[in-house]
């Protein structure tokens, strides 16, 4: 028999089609639900435009004007964090701040609807960080109504031998985040949720055991394969007689690892078997110019600065290798939108990209110290120059795992299983973590399939194949 859809309200403060990192992930998970069952997104009043502009349904989301409070959280955050793209600690601190208010208005707004059961589960996907806690997970209970919280994810520690990196980046409150569990309704959030969605292993392990009932891991990062659908026609025997082409893409901060890059591909550049790109800008650029002048590599290493998130797929396709030595990444989508273009990728074992990356799909390096993470980069980069057709079957195989478990389709179908659950429809859905690594559980086998089904056209608004 099938199943009433579930009415969902979605909580996406940060939700915009038109940026990347978080807001494209509110968006993107906000949107691919939207598309699988009927919903409605309250996000906050600065996207507004965005989603006037991609012609979406003005009934199907609310735009909250939190600006009252926002703007001077972010203005006290921004002179906490010392700096420009630094001190995140302090930013997400005062963040926490900001969404308390948000989620005033939110029950003043929707509170008497929420209690008249206008919806089946109130979910809020956007703010990521575990560190910000919820009052509506209490009031949404109270009132009979299942609240869901996450993918959460974050928390990831730094690893020894990087405090410098750490001062650098201005990260001084992170020597006291687990004061976070002091602030209000941190356990009130974890106690009355009916779901914690965990978006990392990481994650999953700062959870109290007394909570853990109530956790499902999903990662929390996916693609859009409208925007990484095209593998680029690249064969081992392009490396042949010619450089292996290996692609940074990210901010250059300090622990995005760029100059140990840089450093485990100097012999290689200099004998002329790898040539680097580097797409992004930031406060390194200057240290990694240095870099190069001083090691005299320059005609090996391209510094190509920001480029557009809508034409970043043409460059980065074009690449044998994805090297990304970060050394506190939480999720790592860029990973997955080099895997679904058939880069294969070289990261750290350590935070998001250790779990997105199989054996078969790329080279997940242990961490270590920094000469160790050079040394272990450096031997996997010569590996593939002396054997180039190993790339080709790897090629193929993080494409495929990208487009059968992380697509936004295939996180909503998953997200879909955890409303069936706290809604008593289904028993808890445990889908592996990490996902696809050895035997598929029942659970995420029975999703994929759900998913294939439906047909290379996307969800289109049938949940019959869940049921």
């Amino acid at each position: 028999m099938s199943e009433r859809p579930i009415r969902a309200l979605l909580i996406a403060e940060a939700a915009s089609p038109e940026l990347v990192s978080v807001p494209l992930e509110g968006w993107s998970h906000s949107r691919a639900i939207s598309a699988l069952t009927p919903s409605h997104t309250i996000t906050q009043i600065r996207n507004l435009p965005a989603w006037q502009r991609a012609g979406v349904d003005p009934s199907e989301y609310t735009a909250l004007d939190s600006e009252r409070v926002a703007k001077w959280a972010w203005r006290i955050g921004k002179v906490l964090s010392l700096g420009t793209n630094k001190g995140w600690t302090a930013k997400t601190a005062m963040r926490g701040v900001a969404y308390a208010y948000e989620e005033r208005l939110i029950w003043k707004m929707f509170g008497a609807r929420i209690r008249a059961g206008e919806w089946d589960v109130v979910h809020r996907l956007i703010p990521l960080s575990p560190t910000i806690a919820s009052s509506l997970a209490a009031k949404c209970r109270a009132a009979g109504v299942p609240f869901v919280v996450g993918p959460l994810n974050g928390g990831v520690p730094w690893p020894k031998g990087f405090d410098s990196a750490r001062r650098r980046e201005r990260e001084w409150l992170s020597y006291v985040r687990d004061a976070y569990k002091l602030a209000p309704n941190y356990r009130s959030m974890r106690e009355n949720a009916a779901a914690l969605i965990m978006g990392s292993r990481d994650t999953f392990g700062q959870m109290p055991e007394r909570y853990r009932d109530r956790c499902v891991y999903v990662p929390e990062n996916a693609v859009d394969p409208a925007r990484f659908g095209l593998m680029h026609e690249t064969s081992s025997d392009s490396v042949v007689g010619g450089p292996l082409r290996i692609a940074f893409v990210g901010r250059l901060v300090p622990y995005k690892g760029c100059d140990m890059l840089i450093e485990a591909a100097l012999p290689l550049m200099r004998s002329g078997r790898v040539h680097i790109e580097l797409i992004g800008d930031g406060p390194e650029m200057p240290k990694l110019r240095a870099i190069v002048e001083r090691e005299n590599v320059a005609p090996a290493i391209t510094f190509a600065g920001w480029i557009d998130h809508k034409q970043l797929h043409g460059r980065l396709g074009k690449a044998h290798v994805f090297g990304f030595p970060s050394v506190r990444e939480f999720g790592g989508a860029v990973v997955l939108e080099a895997m679904a273009l058939g880069v294969v990728p070289i990261v750290l074992d350590y935070g998001g990209p250790g779990e997105l990356v199989s054996p078969t799909t790329g080279f997940a390096v242990p961490i270590g110290s920094r000469e160790e993470i050079v040394s272990r980069f450096r031997a996997v980069m010569q590996g593939l120059t002396e054997n180039p057709s190993a790339l080709i079957a790897m090629r193929s195989a993080a494409r495929c795992r990208v487009m059968d478990y992380f697509t936004w389709e295939m996180k909503a179908r998953q997200v879909y299983e955890v409303y069936r659950w706290v809604l008593g429809r289904r028993a808890k859905p445990e889908f592996g973590m990490p996902l696809g690594h050895g035997d598929e559980s029942a659970d995420l086998g029975s999703v994929v399939r759900a998913a294939r089904a439906v047909g290379s056209s996307g969800i289109d608004g049938r949940v019959e194949e869940l049921v």
